[in-house]
């Protein structure tokens, strides 16, 4: 790396760099493997700066390429990476005791890229569900929770009447059963739904800013912003900007498909069925044709067999597919 093409980083981060570039160029030998966790393992400095490095590699290298083209540049990514460090470091950072990192980074941690890592948000969470992974964990002694994948739960302050959690992100199925004095208050983008007894989902995805609150038994208040709505059994709503929507009916036969194992899409849009897919499955598959993601799919899949959903997907929309290591798909 010449000096006049060397971005601002220490040179720990350079070292990082180093390791990250020989292990993704494909030619790296056991010794190489082993000789970069040693680095990485020396010091917790050592690990931080190989993971910055690592997040950028993985937006810039394979992902970077498959969704922003072949002139994706690393190196760019790197030297912008530094100058915003080096101008952050000199800035003193309000509380004691914070590191500056570079803006970069900052902003990978709050919204990362393709959703390859979890959010600083998801990371606070007291339960989260990796790709694939769905649990059940019993909460304040009585309340069923069941998180379906990709899913970010934590525990708030009780208070004297209710019992509170906040959905970060993800899908999840909530159970209470009846109370004398106490309620569930669960909490998603602003919003809030209380629950004395009975059984709902919620559905927080995305940027996060849309909630679908579904109510399976017994009775919910769905409040948001000034909004206040009571959901019968049979009903869902939904909410974002501080506004609820409407209340509609639920389909029955379309209402907890994903505690039984299955996603289905029902005249789905391509783009909107990729991005759940993405939800089961490890990798990425990106859809680089916007005019082929307004075309609809219909089908029935089990959420441990979406590579038969993108048999289906290409075969049906006669879509180019490549693939790529990591479980990186585009189709195109």
């Amino acid at each position: 790396m010449s000096e006049h093409h060397r971005p601002n980083l220490s040179q720990i981060e350079q070292q990082a760099v180093g390791w990250v570039q020989k292990l993704a160029s494909g030619s790296a030998t056991e010794d190489d493997i082993a000789g970069a966790k040693r680095w990485r393992m020396q010091d917790p400095r050592h690990l931080k700066a190989y993971e910055n490095a690592e997040r950028i590699w993985q937006r810039m290298a394979v992902v970077g390429r498959a969704k922003y083209g072949s002139d994706a540049n690393f190196m760019g990514a790197l030297q912008d990476y530094g100058q915003q460090r080096a101008v952050m470091t000199r800035r003193a950072m309000i509380g004691a005791g914070v590191v500056s990192i570079g803006a970069g980074t900052i902003y990978g941690m709050i919204k990362p890229p393709l959703g390859l890592w979890p959010s600083y948000s998801e990371l606070r969470a007291d339960f989260r569900t990796g790709t694939g992974e769905q649990r059940t964990i019993a909460f304040a002694g009585d309340v069923e929770i069941a998180l379906n994948t990709q899913t970010s739960l934590a525990v708030r302050p009780a208070t004297t009447t209710e019992d509170r959690v906040e959905l970060i992100t993800g899908e999840a199925s909530f159970a209470t059963p009846s109370r004398s004095s106490r309620a569930l208050a669960v909490f998603s983008a602003g919003g809030k739904i209380v629950s004395e007894a009975g059984r709902f989902e919620l559905r927080c995805l995305g940027a996060g800013d849309h909630v679908v609150v579904t109510c399976l038994d017994g009775r919910l208040k769905v409040e948001s912003g000034a909004d206040v709505a009571e959901l019968q059994t049979g009903q869902k709503i939904s909410y974002g900007g501080r506004r609820l929507g409407a209340i509609d009916a639920i389909d029955p036969s379309a209402v907890s498909e994903w505690r039984r194992g299955v996603v289905v899409f029902r005249n789905t849009p391509l783009s909107d069925a990729v991005e759940e897919m993405n939800r089961y499955r490890a990798g990425r598959i990106i859809l680089r044709n916007a005019a082929q993601g307004q075309r609809l799919l219909s089908g029935r899949f089990r959420i441990d067999q979406m590579e038969q959903a993108l048999a289906q997907i290409e075969h049906t929309f006669k879509l180019n597919v490549a693939r790529y290591p990591a479980g990186i798909v585009v189709l195109s």
